[in-house]
């Protein structure tokens, strides 16, 4: 007799491969199986098995729903076409005359539905540091409805005190929604704090190979997952089978990936922060960092994204990228190729410049998504893009 095997005995190593995919029972694939189908018959009129159409539910899709479930530790999940359509998802939770409080220094692309597009829809929100619990407690209003959090920001890795901030949504009825791309479930756990709904753009280290757009809702309770998963029906907002795949193709290495991102990033930031062309270094990991603390109480790693502000005294912006080789300009993160940008004019543009300034976004900064590569060989590219020929 086959051993039962509980999900929540085993470690993420094992989850990432083993979960969602024994799903073959004609010819026992040890991978699962891809239904592209539209829809699915039925055996008699008011009899069906446990898909009907695509949009509804799909095998695949469905796999990958129950992989990230178990490797965040919630309830349940959907998987959705984008990590745009995750976030706009879990907003359509709320309703015409809400209110909802996020970080001033926040994805562009999430400052742009909040800021642009939701007022449409009598959805305002109030964009605050994070870092700052006074300013989270002045921003609540009667209307308020929910807190959306990214910790470490996107770009400038500040963090937000997931215990305290939860502890306030709580004292309020607030639901409590993070962002966690940055550190993947392997890196922090937003659940073991008390957060309600955890969003991933699974395009990031997820699937890590960048050959896919997707993204993830994953929540503690099974009733607001259930709520979630209906929304996500009725704006069609769920991912394509094919895509579900490419996810969890990207899954089964995710957690020793993610070990190369973390030693990667590590030793780039310790470089770059000895450097005299470089005026600061944003990574959680630094002991300088001003919240280096409260990264090692509710930070498994320290993640693989380093910024950093250049002195552009020293040299052109424009003159660093062109030398670089390994580290292709581009607007993405969390491949298994390194990446660099200026979010000023790139995945932050979508942003008025009051408040990139605001924020604390400013031309001279310098994103950079640490991959897989040997950190060596990527200090090496930084040095002379730095440098050039006195590398």
């Amino acid at each position: 007799m086959a051993r039962v095997i509980r999900p929540e005995t085993l470690r993420p190593e094992t989850l990432a491969i083993h979960t969602g995919v024994y799903k073959d029972t004609a010819f026992n694939s040890v991978t699962t199986p891809i239904y592209p189908c539209s829809t699915f018959y039925f055996d008699k009129l008011g009899e069906s098995k446990e898909y009907a159409y695509g949009r509804f539910g799909n095998p695949t899709r469905r796999a990958l729903e129950e992989n990230l479930a178990a490797l965040e530790g919630g309830a349940d999940s959907l998987a959705t076409a984008t990590g745009m359509a995750a976030l706009s998802t879990a907003i359509f939770l709320m309703k015409s005359g809400d209110h909802i409080i996020a970080g001033n220094d926040i994805y562009g692309g999430t400052w742009r539905l909040l800021d642009i597009c939701m007022p449409r829809y009598g959805i305002e929100t109030s964009f605050v540091a994070m870092d700052d619990p006074a300013a989270i407690r002045a921003a609540i209003r009667p209307n308020t409805k929910a807190i959306m959090i990214e910790t470490p920001s996107n770009p400038l890795l500040k963090l937000t005190d997931l215990a305290l901030v939860s502890a306030i949504a709580k004292e309020h009825g607030l639901l409590t929604i993070i962002d966690n791309t940055f550190m993947t479930p392997l890196g922090q756990r937003p659940f073991d704090f008390g957060i309600d709904i955890v969003i991933h753009s699974t395009t990031k280290y997820i699937n890590g190979h960048s050959d896919v757009i997707g993204g993830a809702i994953i929540c503690k309770d099974k009733d607001l997952a259930r709520q979630v998963q209906q929304m996500g029906i009725c704006l069609g907002t769920v991912a394509a089978p094919f895509d579900a795949w490419l996810v969890l193709r990207g899954i089964k290495s995710f957690p020793q990936r993610m070990k190369a991102h973390w030693r990667g990033a590590d030793a780039v930031a310790r470089y770059l922060n000895r450097h005299p062309f470089i005026k600061r270094v944003f990574y959680p990991g630094l002991e300088s960092h001003p919240q280096h603390e409260l990264a090692k109480r509710q930070m498994r790693q320290f993640g693989g994204i380093v910024t950093f502000e250049l002195d552009t005294a020293q040299i052109p912006i424009s003159d660093f990228f062109s030398r670089l080789r390994f580290f292709k300009l581009a607007m993405s993160l969390g491949g298994v190729e390194s990446l660099c940008e200026q979010p000023w004019s790139m995945s932050h543009d979508t942003m008025t410049e009051e408040a990139r300034l605001a924020a604390g976004i400013t031309p001279e900064i310098i994103r950079l998504s640490v991959g897989n590569e040997n950190p060596e060989d990527l200090i090496d590219d930084l040095r002379y893009g730095l440098e050039g020929d006195e590398a």
